[in-house]
């Protein structure tokens, strides 16, 4: 690995970590708002929302891909 593919690699992953936190800060709350409105531990709707983000990430196949908790909320919100 030369001294420029370390470098770009390097503020890549500082990028790549900056932008996961500010993700992760924006589905917290969206995690937790699912979980309370079906009733179940604020817990699970965390756990729910780290496997949802894995197995998307996993069967995506694309570099870039985007999930999120919302999408679980409508069904809760129809059955209301």
């Amino acid at each position: 690995m030369s001294f420029s593919s370390l470098h770009f690699y390097r503020q890549s992953f500082k990028n790549d970590a900056l932008a996961g936190i500010v993700v992760f800060l924006v589905a917290l709350p969206l995690c937790l708002g699912v979980a309370l409105a079906s009733g179940a531990p604020l817990f699970s709707g965390l756990i729910a929302g780290m496997v949802g983000g894995l197995i998307v990430s996993w069967l995506s196949g694309s570099q870039l891909s985007v999930s999120g908790p919302a999408a679980g909320l409508t069904v809760i919100v129809f059955n209301a």
